[in-house]
């Protein structure tokens, strides 16, 4: 279902990243950045960019989106798919901290990348190999 990035499977989770990308709060890169997430047991979460002129303190889309999904009981292994919209040309991939926020719940999700033309879908464990887990505290 979600190993085609052309697949209507994705239809509500790029609608739900695109509308919360409208909401993003970027007035120093002006770069808007809509996440959304799908868990097994809480539907869809969506999240945005949140800039601070301390950009240290920036929040991504996607640790946004993964926070919401947290507070709403999400526990490792819920997580079923991911989605990333930028209007930029280029497709945009989560940042290393997001990757690694993601990894915490879900190595092998699938994370499809789009822009208004074009789509790319990975896998998290080709983004962030050899990841850091709580498999690694044990």
């Amino acid at each position: 279902m979600f190993d085609d990035p052309q697949s209507p499977a994705w239809t509500p989770l790029l609608e739900a990243a695109w509308r919360a990308r409208s909401n993003a709060y970027a007035p120093y890169s002006h770069f808007q950045v809509g996440a959304a997430l799908l868990t097994a047991s809480h539907g869809i979460v969506a999240g945005c960019n949140v800039e601070n002129a301390a950009y240290p303190v920036t929040l991504c889309a996607e640790r946004g989106a993964l926070s919401a999904a947290v507070a709403e009981g999400l526990q490792p292994g819920d997580l079923v798919a991911a989605v990333v919209v930028t209007d930029s040309p280029k497709l945009t991939p989560p940042c290393g901290a997001c990757r690694q926020a993601l990894a915490e719940f879900a190595e092998g999700l699938p994370v499809l990348l789009a822009n208004r033309n074009t789509r790319m879908l990975h896998r998290l464990e080709d983004l962030l190999p050899h990841s850091f887990t709580g498999r690694n505290l044990q």
